[in-house]
């Protein structure tokens, strides 16, 4: 007797559901305003009606997307605030069963417009892990990231993470859908949107460096683009800058190392006694100058002495690259040392107070030394200006905002795997030659921390892994300390 045939299990599609992230919570204010608010900051969100808010409660739990993807105005009142919500970087996303609503996976934007998106795959595609793909232990939770990615996935199910080890080879999805402990279609198609995976066709052979991205992205390792990526502002949520996260944990290491034990040469008695020398005094006298005077402004004459000293190209020539049948490659020397006279440092310059120069944005052209004007809007150079001032600790926004650039290609061409380590090498000598050079002329200047290279590329429309922000310089006339009274 043959037994009865079974039907074949029918695939719950799982929920893509919106949340608030830590611990805020929406208010609505008297006046129908609503604040998403923790510990006493908060942000004002606008004006929704009371219908739209009650709706959008459920966002402490999740509220998902399609639940408010109508054309009623609750729904749409919903869109606008969860939008505005997600550009303040105070959403997550959650893709859960629709069976028994456990999390499978949660999203955690790392840029402020990221919103779930899925790239349609059908049974015939085939999709690898891209090489920028790593999933790590992050405290007690399993983590995908990726330097290309706009968010990172909270792994929530073991056997996703199984599935997600099989991709390091290419797969055709009508093989994963079969064989693949824990296939999940929106969430391929939310990792294929995400850069996560890569798509491969006939011609893209097996999903190697070669096959993903443009030439520029195959001139980066993994570590690189991570570091770049992870040790800068705009592609990641992580706090940055002064935050002190050890300091309940570690006690802060003296000023000075403390000796080695041995015999000690006392070298004072060989120091010159004849009076310091103009460069050694210009060393002594190097600070960084976080206060500027603003009705006296560094002028345009001073700012071209200025890139003329430090920046210029001073010669070009060409030689062949050491091995064989190797290309004719182009160099030049300049101010300051660079590695294998690469020169692949570029300078952009916000102006907010120069005398004889308009605001705006420049790029400065070393080669024909000249300022070359760039379109930019003006709210994105506000934002730059004042994450600078931000992360001084300064008074007021620098006369003249330098941001080093970096042609990573330039360098990556040749060196490979040490050379975003040689590109930071690079800006710490062109930062030391601003400082000599601005403390010689009598101006004041200041190393920044901290650069957001995703506003960077928005504003100039250069790709952040084609030339971007390694290093910022304050620079303008500093205040005078004044006269004791």
């Amino acid at each position: 007797m043959r037994a009865p045939r079974q039907e074949p299990t029918k695939k719950i599609a799982p929920v893509i559901a919106a949340r608030l992230n830590g611990h805020f919570s929406l208010q609505m204010q008297a006046d129908g305003s609503v604040t998403a608010s923790v510990d006493g900051y908060s942000v004002n969100l606008g004006q929704f009606s009371t219908a739209a808010m009650d709706r959008a409660r459920n966002l402490t739990g999740g509220l998902p997307l399609a639940s408010f993807a109508g054309k009623s105005a609750v729904a749409r009142e919903v869109d606008v605030l969860v939008h505005r919500l997600a550009r303040h970087g105070l959403l997550e996303y959650r893709l859960s069963s629709r069976r028994d609503e456990q999390d499978l996976v949660v999203i955690e934007p790392q840029v402020p417009e990221y919103w779930p998106q899925r790239t349609k795959l059908d049974g015939g595609d085939t999709v690898v892990l891209s090489r920028f793909a790593y999933l790590r232990r992050r405290g007690n939770e399993m983590v995908l990231e990726s330097p290309r990615a706009g968010a990172l996935f909270r792994i929530c199910d073991p056997a996703i993470a199984a599935t997600l080890a099989a991709l390091s080879r290419p797969h055709k999805i009508s093989r994963l859908r079969h064989h693949a402990a824990s296939f999940n279609l929106d969430l391929l198609e939310l990792l294929l949107d995400g850069q996560f995976l890569l798509k491969l066709n006939a011609k893209s052979g097996d999903g190697l460096r070669m096959n993903e991205g443009d030439g520029n992205l195959v001139l980066w390792d993994f570590h690189d683009l991570v570091f770049h990526t992870r040790s800068t502002e705009g592609r990641q949520a992580n706090p940055i800058g002064s935050t002190f996260t050890y300091a309940s944990v570690v006690s802060p290491l003296p000023a000075v190392r403390p000796p080695w034990l041995g015999k000690k040469i006392d070298l004072c008695k060989f120091s010159a006694s004849e009076p310091i020398s103009p460069f050694a005094k210009l060393l002594r006298e190097r600070h960084s100058v976080r206060d500027f005077d603003d009705e006296h402004p560094v002028t345009l004459a001073e700012l071209a002495h200025f890139l003329d000293t430090t920046a210029r190209v001073l010669s070009e020539w060409k030689s062949g690259a050491n091995f064989d049948g190797g290309p004719e490659v182009t160099y030049s020397t300049r101010p300051y040392p660079s590695a294998g006279s690469a020169y692949e440092l570029e300078l952009y310059l916000i102006v907010s107070n120069c005398g004889g120069l308009a605001r705006g944005l420049y790029h400065y052209d070393a080669g024909s030394h000249a300022l070359v004007a760039i379109g930019g809007s003006a709210q994105q150079l506000q934002a730059l200006s004042a994450a600078a001032e931000f992360a001084m600790d300064a008074p007021g926004p620098p006369q003249v905002l330098i941001t080093i650039a970096a042609r990573f290609g330039r360098i990556a061409w040749k060196y490979s795997s040490i050379a975003y380590s040689l590109i930071l090498k690079d800006v710490g000598s062109m930062i030391q030659t601003f400082y000599l050079a601005a403390t010689d002329m009598g101006l004041g200047g200041c190393a920044i921390g901290t650069s957001n290279i995703d506003l960077f590329a928005k504003l100039t429309g250069l790709e952040f892994h084609v030339e971007g922000p390694v290093g910022q310089f304050a620079l303008g006339r500093g205040k005078k300390p004044e006269a004791p009274r």
